[in-house]
């Protein structure tokens, strides 16, 4: 089969690689037909967090199964399945109590397993035309009869729209309450998204690119450009001084100025300002505890600096850590069926998997218009 493998700092190459197969009786083996780039995949491409080469990149997955494990009771040949970036056994204890992303089981000695993912487990990634799903009756959403139709939308469900809805759950989001969201990104969109469908009555979208500020329009947002002065007070000024109720955090440790400085407590800090005394902040932006490309010595080890005695004064919650997809992806399936969303807004570019190392490389140069990137392996 052929496959998006990983060969050190800014190169991929497609690749023929031997099949995916069935491996264990839980398996499936999917055929995948849509998958897509994240920022994410970003940080290893650009070499900073320690990746293997050789590894087979993309957890945003979905596709039609082609075969089953004999110990696989509910998922059939022929179904139409997203699957969540994290994967799961469904009976460890943190499984249990719904905390999918951080199983006990698929990667022993952490908590966590994804699809092509560094410190995620042995995995192979989808970006790909065949994937190996484990506990497949566990991991796989088996979609509706228009997931054909309305592909695009469903792609989403893998990861940026349950990390977008993530977010404002974590900051404790309620009906009529403001939120602030820093990052325009495809999972600060949909974090702004989710937090207009859930009946926020404001909602900032902070960034400096303007495709991605107009996405944030498009979201039913007010874009917020942090070139054109400080965020926080453009949120405190727009909420007659008081701060937003709820902040989202999706940008991660590679967050940088408008002047390109690097700076990974930037967005928390700002937060921390934008925020108002007892408000909540949900952290979904990657925070990884080794950047062998960082810019100083403590954040090469995880460690930054934070105004904490501003977000202790003020009362303030941080919520954190990767979204548990499975927790909410039904019920988002349901949003895009009934007609209630659809997350594909944000699309950019379809391209087949042989354009993925070009794609690869104008996505991570924020290149004006490319905001999200679909692959398609068996167009």
């Amino acid at each position: 089969m052929k496959a998006l493998v990983y060969e050190g700092p800014k190169s991929v190459s497609v690749k023929d690689v031997p099949d995916a197969t069935v491996e264990k009786p839980t398996d499936v083996l999917v055929r995948i037909t849509t998958t897509n780039i994240c920022g994410s995949d970003l940080h290893m491409y650009e070499g900073r967090t320690g990746l293997e080469s050789g590894k087979i990149l993309g957890h945003e997955n979905m596709g039609e199964v082609v075969e089953v494990g004999s110990g696989v009771d509910r998922v059939k040949v022929g179904d139409q399945v997203s699957l969540p970036f994290n994967i799961g056994c469904g009976f460890c204890e943190n499984c249990e109590r719904g905390n999918t992303g951080f199983c006990l089981t698929v990667n022993p000695g952490t908590a966590g397993g994804a699809y092509g993912f560094y410190g995620m487990g042995p995995y192979a990634g989808g970006q790909a035309e065949l994937l190996r799903v484990p506990y497949a009756d566990f991991n796989c959403l088996v979609l509706p009869e228009d997931a054909q139709d309305k592909q695009n939308d469903y792609t989403m469900l893998s990861d940026i729209f349950p990390t977008g809805w993530h977010a404002t759950e974590l900051a404790g989001m309620r009906p009529g309450e403001s939120v602030v969201v820093y990052g325009g990104g495809p999972v600060g969109i949909m974090a702004a998204y989710s937090a207009v469908i859930r009946g926020a009555s404001q909602v900032f979208v902070v960034d400096r690119h303007p495709d991605r500020l107009k996405l944030a329009e498009r979201a039913g947002a007010t874009p917020i450009d942090d070139s054109a002065g400080d965020p926080a007070q453009q949120v405190l000024d727009a909420t007659d001084g008081r701060g937003a109720d709820r902040g989202c955090e999706c940008v991660g440790y590679q967050a940088h100025d408008a002047q390109g400085n690097e700076d990974p407590s930037m967005t928390l800090n700002s937060l921390f300002q934008a925020v108002r005394p007892t408000g909540k902040i949900g952290v979904v932006g990657l925070f990884l505890p080794g950047d062998p490309g960082a810019k100083t010595e403590d954040a090469k080890t995880g460690r930054y600096p934070l105004d904490y005695g501003t977000t202790w004064f003020k009362g303030q919650g941080i919520g954190n850590g990767q979204a548990n997809v499975k927790n909410y992806n039904r019920q988002l399936a349901q949003l895009i069926h009934r007609g209630k969303a659809a997350p594909s807004f944000i699309v950019s570019h379809e391209l087949s998997l042989a354009e993925a190392p070009e794609a690869y490389r104008n996505f991570d140069d924020r290149l004006q218009g490319w905001t999200k990137v679909l692959l398609k392996p068996a167009a």
